[in-house]
């Protein structure tokens, strides 16, 4: 859940974002216990007179200062190319939704179904509903199964987009006559918003993405009614 001035990120809402948040905590770890380390040494070389000779004059304290950089990169790179291979290795999909940034609004198409296909535009301030949020909600939101792998499909017709989901750790360039794909699910039903994210135009900040997660039924009817 989005709160006003929140710090930190989206809540996950997929495996993808899960492995991110993890790896991101343990960075902000790692970093941490880094720089008290250096700030300890440093206040204790620069207060103690004894200190400061060991530090600059012992060999086996150079080798040290040489091998925790090595092994601050292994525990780093460990996890890092762990989540990489999760990231890349997922289910088989069993839906394709193909997003096509415009200048300046997102249009879908649903590759598995017939007559299923149409474009997503942002909502003035003048039309928005109360409770809605402003510059992120369009009239026609991508709609998915949720708990269900969904590949997506990435393209752009006039210039470089980015389509990026925050809460499902997803962001990928729209590249005009170039595919990029990129397999998403969800853990729970919800609205997530996201924006694009390349700098696309006058219009760059007004082309919000908007999807809706729902369990399966739901979007059969969702289906339904689009085929009607």
């Amino acid at each position: 859940m989005v709160e006003p001035i929140q710090l930190s990120l989206h809540d996950a809402a997929s495996p993808m974002m899960e492995e991110l948040l993890f790896f991101h905590d343990y960075s902000m770890l790692m970093m941490l216990l880094i720089g008290t380390t250096v700030i300890i040494a440093l206040l204790i070389a620069s207060t103690t007179k004894t200190y400061h000779t060991a530090l600059t004059d012992a060999n086996h304290l150079e080798f040290l200062w040489t091998l925790l950089p090595v092994m601050i990169l292994l525990f780093l790179a460990t996890p890092s190319m762990r989540t990489l291979f999760l990231l890349e290795n997922q289910e088989s999909p069993n839906t394709t939704i193909k997003a096509i940034g415009h200048q300046w609004y997102w249009s879908y198409e649903y590759s598995d179904y017939e007559n299923i296909s149409f474009d997503s535009y942002m909502i003035q301030d003048q039309d928005l509903e109360k409770g809605s949020p402003r510059l992120l909600e369009t009239d026609n939101r991508m709609v998915f199964p949720m708990q269900t792998p969904i590949r997506l499909l990435i393209s752009a017709e006039d210039v470089l987009h980015s389509w990026t989901l925050p809460a499902l750790g997803v962001k990928i360039d729209a590249v005009p006559g170039r595919l990029n794909q990129l397999i998403i699910s969800t853990m729970r039903p919800g609205i997530f918003y996201g924006q694009c994210s390349e700098i696309c135009g006058a219009n760059h900040s007004f082309m919000p993405i908007s999807t809706e997660s729902v369990p399966t039924k739901y979007f059969e009817k969702w289906l339904d009614k689009m085929m009607a």
